[in-house]
């Protein structure tokens, strides 16, 4: 068994029950891991090794590799400091539109936000991840470092948002850009599978459902569907967004993409929050849930950059309870996906008054199963034998861990990234004792420093009323 891995005697795992086709705990347990797949998970054997390496599970709790479905890691770090307060009441709080005009960051900035981002992904557990982004130089270079599975998502676009007061809107159009996007997002989703790490994989991503022209969302679901590959779009995101749909097609977002063709099993729906009976709409009709439900389309669910406004999908445990397949993403900094577990759970509870609508099991069953069954990739998300060695070791001697009667609660509610020691992806080492293994992030503070710096210099050359970033987003307290 020259090659082969054995991760030994783990206190604690949580191995998937196909049979049940839910997770499972189990005690004292050995995985043999060979060409970079579990072929053997049993109890522990003390005479069990041959010629395998051995990593001691000891004080450990064995799980699958979280599954992360929506991410802007070459941006969100950006916005840290600048984000979590912002917003525009005159467009339902949400500050999503004002950020998008007014502030960029330049292409150092991205590649050093990616490689924090990274690093933050690795730290709570992640092990794949669906990265959305407009494409740079270099952006597969950092994916190849990190040693993550990563769906590459070149975004594109036939319009952009605009303002010219803050209760005004605009989209501004170029049909011809957005072609040129696809086409060179094809190229990259090309490249990207033909690395020979095979750890790479396309996604197909026109940037939103509002700045899309109808004949190029048809066309990306239809290469989605001709290359097997996932599709994804942002829908529902904003009350402003589902507003203007309505007023362009007499419908909401989803039920004019579900006329597209859009909704299918191997769509998923970015936020997917605003539905026709979220209370901030007040749309009649109470359709949108149970049309996601029927045609297959999971919900990539992110609860923190809502929540950070007042707002929040109602709710994770509804749409579950509808037949929604649920996932979850991180979407902005920090990229937590176990605090995101967290959140969604409490959120859906406040929700619904009702303390059984979402737990634990479930909200882990959205990171792991649920996102990858998303993607299309049954080998992932699980601990079974035939499916990828992707696999996190927690401390189970982390004060924060302890007492371990139930280690997935003491995760998701106390420890969370803290505890997390050791994260592989197809059996190698990604991250070790809290620090990337592959993934170069010395210099990646400095650089994204001196970038957010410049940005909100120049926003005020991008904003509409000419103001710089500091006057955007203003610092929490004042100087003496």
């Amino acid at each position: 068994m020259a090659g082969a891995t054995l991760i030994r005697n783990a206190d604690w795992a949580v191995l998937w029950d196909a049979a049940a086709q839910r997770h499972a705990y189990a005690r004292g347990v050995d995985m043999l891991i060979r060409d970079g797949a579990i072929v053997a998970i049993g109890p522990h054997n003390p005479m069990a090794r041959g010629d395998a390496a051995v990593i001691d599970g000891a004080g450990m709790l064995l799980m699958p590799g979280l599954v992360n479905v929506h991410t802007h890691p070459t941006t969100e770090p950006g916005f840290r400091g600048v984000r979590e307060d912002h917003g525009v009441p005159e467009q339902q709080m949400t500050g999503l539109f004002e950020r998008s005009q007014s502030m960029r960051l330049d292409a150092a900035g991205r590649n050093a936000a990616m490689r924090l981002a990274y690093a933050e992904l690795m730290s709570a557990g992640v092990t794949s991840v669906v990265d959305l982004s407009a494409p740079f130089e270099g952006w597969m270079d950092v994916m190849r470092e990190s040693g993550l599975r990563v769906w590459v998502g070149p975004g594109y676009a036939s319009a952009r948002w605009g303002m010219s007061a803050p209760q005004t809107v605009e989209w501004h159009w170029d049909p011809a850009a957005g072609r040129r996007g696809f086409q060179a997002a094809q190229a990259i989703m090309d490249e990207a599978e033909r690395d020979l790490s095979g750890r790479l994989s396309g996604i197909v991503f026109p940037a939103q459902i509002d700045t899309v022209e109808e004949d190029l969302l048809r066309d990306s679901i239809a290469l989605a569907e001709a290359t097997g590959r996932p599709f994804t779009t942002h829908i529902a995101q904003a009350v402003v967004e589902v507003r203007e749909m309505i007023r362009r097609h007499g419908t909401t977002p989803i039920q004019w993409a579900g006329g597209l063709g859009l909704l299918t099993p191997r769509s998923i729906l970015g936020h997917a929050i605003f539905t026709d009976d979220h209370p901030s709409i007040g749309w009649h009709g109470s359709r949108d849930v149970a049309l996601m439900a029927e045609r297959g389309a999971a919900v990539a669910h992110c609860p923190s950059p809502f929540a950070r406004y007042g707002e929040h999908l109602k709710h994770f445990g509804r749409y579950g309870d509808a037949g929604v397949r649920m996932a979850l993403g991180t979407d902005v900094a920090p990229h937590n996906l176990i605090e995101e577990m967290r959140l969604a759970l409490l959120l859906a509870r406040n929700a619904a008054h009702d303390l059984s609508t979402a737990d634990t099991a479930s909200v882990f069953h959205a990171g792991t199963v649920g996102g990858a069954d998303a993607l299309g990739r049954s080998d992932l998300g699980r601990l079974a034998v035939g499916a990828k060695a992707d696999c996190v070791l927690v401390d189970l001697g982390h004060p924060l861990m302890a007492p371990p009667r139930d280690p997935l609660r003491s995760l998701v509610f106390h420890a969370a990234d803290r505890a997390v020691r050791h994260v592989f992806v197809g059996g190698n080492a990604i991250y070790a004792n809290g620090r990337p293994v592959g993934l170069d992030v010395s210099e990646a503070a400095g650089i994204l420093a001196q970038s957010q710096a410049k940005m909100l210099r120049d926003a005020a050359g991008h904003d509409y009323r000419g103001r710089d970033g500091d006057a955007i987003a203003s610092l929490s307290l004042g100087f003496i």
